[in-house]
């Protein structure tokens, strides 16, 4: 049985690097362009006498903001799971522990999602708001200005 897996993880992981490769290009590139759009605002706020505008968090760290959902992540594992399972009982060779678990990771995140999740999200949406809203304003200063 570990003979068949071989080629089968061999051929995965070599599939896997090529995009991951290329995701890893792109967001750097991304990442860099977005400096570059930021310095020439920053300039062109100086050579204005406008308010330098502060440099975002994304520059940083290199991360986006963007909230990964539990309840996302916890419903793509269950269908996995359950999708593996299904295959492997159709099959008629029956080794669940791969389905089952990916089904367990699956129900663990919505578990997490269920008790924990959502006041965590709000908490991010809580403080995303003020920071939306100051960003906005601050735009609707910038075309006053101008």
């Amino acid at each position: 049985m570990l003979s068949d897996l071989v080629p089968i993880v061999a051929i995965t992981f070599g599939v896997g690097f090529i995009p991951a490769v290329i995701w890893i290009i792109l967001s750097y590139r991304k990442r860099r362009r977005f400096m570059e759009l930021h310095h020439t605002e920053r300039m062109a706020a100086i050579e204005r006498g406008m308010d330098i505008p502060a440099l975002p968090i994304e520059l940083i760290d290199g991360r986006s903001r963007g909230r990964r959902s539990s309840l996302q992540s916890g419903l793509i594992w269950s269908f996995l799971g359950l999708a593996l399972l299904i295959s492997m009982w159709l099959d008629g060779d029956f080794p669940a522990l791969p389905g089952l678990l990916c089904l367990g990771i699956g129900l663990a995140h919505l578990i997490y999602y269920g008790m924990e999740g959502r006041r965590v999200e709000a908490r991010q949406l809580d403080h995303e708001l003020p920071e939306r809203t100051h960003a906005i304003s601050a735009a609707e200063r910038r075309d006053v200005q101008i």
